[in-house]
């Protein structure tokens, strides 16, 4: 045997027996068949390539272990590319952190700030303060999709940073701004929270905290103005946004529609639908960063003249010139609508254009401020008795059976409970909310931004100016319930989780300056939450279970008091957000209307109105899929895919067990999506929207055989119950298209 074969196996031994420790998995058969594939001329990237493939091959449910073995594997080869980039000899450790930064800076990828904000010493302390070990914590998955995605890589793609620096990074940037006597700690409470995987940011957050690019902000939602200059800047506006990192939600209720009249001359217009389209190839020519189309969800009213057209986007059968396969779609619901769909009722479509020409008023801008009783249903009475106005009347059931038609085909249009949403809204002193964003868990208040006017300024300086609305920006984190709620660290993770959020405001650079002000205006953020299933499978509580939906409903209402007491407590230190006053927050109403009446509510509550609160809104739960891989866990609050499959992308097949799988989380995993009753996911939904002041991403698992009454029992159901939103109808004969921005 030669030396160099000799040292092959002695790297294979050596990396085997460290990356088995603490396992519970019998290396006999893998090493062997390991050591017969390595040759003499076989280099440290085949070595890893192949322990990893050997191990990815043993995982299944009785062995599972076998995840952090491949991740282990992949790691050593992460750590010793890494070295050899950044030129220090020790492969299986992690470099000098001060070092790395000034690499990467001189390498245009980091950006300057940090060595402008932070003193050498204090880098130097921050990189003792690196954990190593954390590292353990990844499984395979998790692992390869944060160095594939996340890591900082310089031009070339080569391995510079590693996972635990990324941690710190993107602490360190966060931080930034905070005062010098306390920043130190607080750089070291957010790594604390990320490096434990207690919680993930949103992803681009994740991707570009601490370099020269891109936003920290997941998803923005536009509303477009019934004009020929607000559709186009919506769409170059969409178009900025898009480049830069963000899913778009983009409210399309206020344009005409299809017949309507142009500068008084009837029928001119062609409707919603070619603008739809434009928006459609926005999306496909203006990539996501170089490595996906752009996400655009547009929502429309039931009302709406051309929600009929509007259902049929994504359809793969009849015209194709009135076709946009690339947009998400989404309908805004009024509760009218539901009522008349039960009651086989008729059901009117108006043109938005001639409602405002006809009646004086929007229809869109009501909402009925009661369950069965309000403006928005007495105006659209109104609207059904004036001869004068053009109206189209249908069935209701036959455009809730366009949309159900639709979802099992495409899995949209996604749907949006306008009347109440509006009625839990933080601040109706302050505007309205049209629509939901692309993910379906951000409800801010939204308003379209006007333009007034453009002049010459000086002989070659042309000057537009702008009435600007509310165009709503999401700022994402979420909890990894499964590996926080065991550990005992809400209290002390959603404290300095909240002013991660917050400071994400401040530091962020936005290409749009709407989206700047309305950040500031009511500084919204979006804590939600992951590994539901996970946390279920750990307690031993089962799916179907009344016991389950008692547990939401309790777990929700404690990190709905505490992150509401994190804000008020930040609000005490840097001053409430500048819509606070006149708003619920400060009347107190929002606690009323929820029932929060208990002394530990009423106490804070009090606090609210003394010191105000932070931010404007405070929680939702995005869809995670993506970060809770990263942080081994399952997505947002849905149930596991199944207990063991494959993981399928683009580039790769990966064997994935679900989460701290044992015989006795099995029997909770085994009822996986599309074997749980959906009914029960509803009444889980419902208990834990009661705590949450924005939305959630709610799927709906159904199997393709599934009967329209079914599905419509369903919907009936999330509607009564009092969801805002519902996402994805994922049948089993779907392949759906996510958008990751909100995954956080």
């Amino acid at each position: 045997m030669t030396k160099t074969l000799q040292k092959n196996e002695s790297i294979v031994n050596l990396w085997v027996n460290q990356a088995v420790e603490g396992l519970k998995v019998d290396i006999e058969n893998y090493l062997e068949k390991s050591l017969r594939a390595i040759k003499e001329d076989s280099t440290p990237s085949f070595i890893a390539e192949t322990l990893v493939k050997n191990a990815l091959e043993n995982i299944d449910e009785a062995n599972p272990d076998w995840t952090y073995v491949a991740a282990r594997i992949y790691l050593y080869d992460l750590y010793r590319k890494a070295a050899e980039n950044r030129g220090y000899e020790t492969a299986l450790r992690y470099g000098d952190f001060h070092e790395l930064i000034q690499i990467l800076i001189d390498k245009g990828i980091y950006t300057k700030a940090l060595i402008e904000k932070y003193t050498p010493a204090e880098i130097a302390h921050f990189g003792e303060h690196i954990q190593p070990e954390r590292d353990r914590l990844f499984t395979y998955l998790s692992i390869y999709t944060l160095a594939t995605r996340y890591l900082a890589v310089d031009h070339e793609k080569n391995t510079y940073e590693l996972p635990q620096e990324r941690w710190m990074i993107i602490a360190m940037h966060l931080m930034q701004d905070e005062p010098k006597e306390k920043r130190a700690e607080l750089v070291k409470e957010t790594y604390w929270a990320l490096s434990n995987l207690y919680m993930t940011v949103a992803t681009p957050t994740m991707n570009n905290a601490g370099k020269t690019h891109g936003q920290l902000s997941s998803c923005f939602i536009d509303t477009v103005e019934d004009s020929l200059q607000g559709i186009y800047d919506t769409n170059t506006d969409v178009a900025k946004l898009s480049k830069n990192g963000g899913g778009i939600g983009v409210y399309m209720g206020k344009v005409r529609g299809r017949g309507s009249a142009i500068k008084g001359f009837k029928g001119m217009s062609s409707g919603v639908v070619p603008w739809i389209k434009q928006l459609n190839n926005t999306a496909v020519s203006v990539d996501q960063l170089g490595t996906r189309k752009g996400a655009i969800a547009v929502y429309l009213d039931a009302w709406h003249i051309d929600i009929e057209p509007f259902l049929d986007l994504k359809l793969n059968n009849g015209d194709e010139r009135m076709r946009a396969h690339d947009i998400f779609p989404g309908v805004c619901i009024p509760d009218l609508f539901m009522e008349q769909v039960e009651n086989r009722g008729d059901w009117y479509l108006f043109d938005p254009h001639e409602v405002r020409q006809v009646m004086g008023y929007s229809l869109e801008d009501y909402y009925d401020e009661e369950k069965g009783d309000g403006q928005w249903r007495e105006k659209y009475k109104e609207c059904i008795a004036n001869e004068n106005l053009r109206k189209k009347k249908v069935p209701a059931i036959d455009i809730m059976k366009r949309i159900m038609i639709s979802q099992l085909e495409t899995g949209t249009p996604f749907m949006f409970y306008r009347d109440e949403v509006n009625r839990l809204n933080n601040n109706p002193h302050k505007g309205m909310i049209y629509c939901t964003n692309l993910c379906t868990e951000i409800t801010q208040n939204q308003s379209p931004t006007q333009f007034i006017e453009e002049y010459v300024e000086d002989e070659d300086i042309i000057v537009k100016k702008y009435k600007t609305g509310d165009f709503v920006v999401c700022n994402l984190s979420s909890i990894n319930l499964g590996r926080a709620v065991p550990s005992g660290v809400l209290e002390r993770l959603i404290r300095i989780q909240v002013r991660m959020l917050d400071n994400v405001i401040d530091i962020n650079t936005l290409p749009i300056k709407q989206t700047t002000l309305t950040n500031q205006k009511y500084r919204a953020i979006g804590l939600g939450t992951f590994g539901w299933h996970h946390l279920l499978a750990l307690k031993g509580i089962k799916w179907e279970t009344e016991e389950a939906v008692q547990y939401a409903d309790e777990l929700y209402e404690k990190i709905a008091y505490l992150t509401i007491q994190a804000s008020m407590e930040l609000s005490k230190e840097k001053g409430a957000y500048k819509s606070y006053e006149g708003s619920r927050w400060s009347t107190g109403e929002y606690f009323d209307i929820r029932g929060y009446t208990d002394e530990k509510w009423s106490n804070l509550k009090q606090e609210v109105k003394e010191h105000g609160i932070r931010n404007g809104y405070l929680m939702a739960v995005a869809p995670n899929s993506s970060t809770s891989i990263i942080a081994n866990s399952t997505a947002s609050i849905d149930p596991v895919f199944q207990p063991f499959y494959y993981e399928e992308k683009k580039d790769f097949k990966i064997p994935y067990t679900a989460p701290d799988l044992t015989p006795e989380t099995y029997d909770v995993y085994r009822r996986s999506a599309y074997i749980v009753d959906q009914r029960w996911s509803v009444e889980q939904n419902a208990a834990r929207q009661k705590h949450i002041d924005q939305g959630i991403s709610f799927n709906f698992y159904v199997p393709n055989t599934i009967r329209a009454s079914v599905l419509l029992d369903l919907h009936m159901r999330a509607w009564k119950q009092g969801l805002k939103t519902t996402y994805y109808v994922r049948s089993t004969s779907t392949d759906i298209e996510e958008c990751e921005w909100c995954h956080s």
